[in-house]
């Protein structure tokens, strides 16, 4: 039995810190590994990680920003100059994909892993493998975007990732009583089709999730790290919180499959 676990490839702002890329991550878990954005640097923090990207099952692309599909391309070149022919799976909303395609194609990419692309709509459900599911749901952000839920058969437990969004009812209710809650938290105040530390808080607190991590944070651009820690537990979230950290491993405990 293996325990499924979320690796943090990049937990940075759209403007990156010295150690901190832009924001992607992995899931290790039935149906995995699958990686959730390309943020730039992917292949190579794949194998920092200690995975073969090689042997990667697919890639979801939660939206079009360029900080969350800027490394696709290299992605995909590095693939196929390592040998693999297998067509990548590669699944997200259709102006998502649709951008990622024009990206590729823009850059002349003419050697590499071919992409299946697999469109999905807000609130479709991926099967992945053992029962277990992944769910979308629509964001509050300034693109469409997807926020994921990666679920046991029985729905606990459950891990959810926000991806880019402001506080919404969709989100909130994909976060139910989830056991890990991944919250972006990029602005030190509310701001349009994102979250700050506190709004964080305040999701994880009504949601009644377990644990929370933020990402998409930077310490330089939002708020030091003991403020962010504070305005999350004035938003009402008690339980164990964190500021996820590039390559940082995410285990599940009490999880296997």
């Amino acid at each position: 039995m293996n325990q499924p676990r979320l690796i943090l490839l990049g937990t940075g702002t759209g403007l990156p810190d010295f150690d901190r890329g832009h924001t992607h991550m992995l899931w290790d878990g039935p149906g995995g590994p699958l990686l959730i954005d390309a943020g730039g640097s992917t292949y190579e923090r794949l194998l920092r990680a200690g995975i073969d990207p090689q042997n990667l099952a697919g890639l979801i692309l939660t939206h079009s920003h360029c900080d969350h599909l800027n490394g696709l391309p290299a992605l995909i070149f590095s693939m196929r100059l390592a040998g693999r022919e297998l067509p990548l799976s590669i699944y997200g909303l259709e102006s998502t994909l649709s951008i990622a395609r024009a990206t590729i194609d823009a850059m002349q990419v003419e050697y590499y892993t071919p992409p299946v692309w697999h469109p999905l709509e807000a609130g479709d459900t991926l099967p992945l493998a053992g029962g277990w599911q992944l769910r979308t749901a629509l964001t509050a952000h300034s693109r469409p975007c997807l926020a994921l839920r990666f679920e046991a058969p029985t729905g606990d437990p459950a891990l959810v990732y926000s991806a880019d969004t402001e506080p919404c009812p969709a989100v909130q209710a994909l976060a139910q009583a989830a056991n890990l809650l991944v919250h972006e938290a990029t602005t030190a105040d509310r701001f349009t089709g994102h979250s700050s530390p506190l709004q964080a808080g305040q999701v994880a607190a009504e949601a009644g999730a377990k644990r929370l991590v933020l990402v998409h944070y930077s310490p330089r651009w939002t708020m030091s790290e003991d403020r962010a820690l504070a305005a999350v537990r004035a938003g009402g979230f008690h339980g164990p919180a964190e500021i996820g950290r590039d390559g940082q491993v995410v285990a599940i405990d009490g999880w296997g499959y």
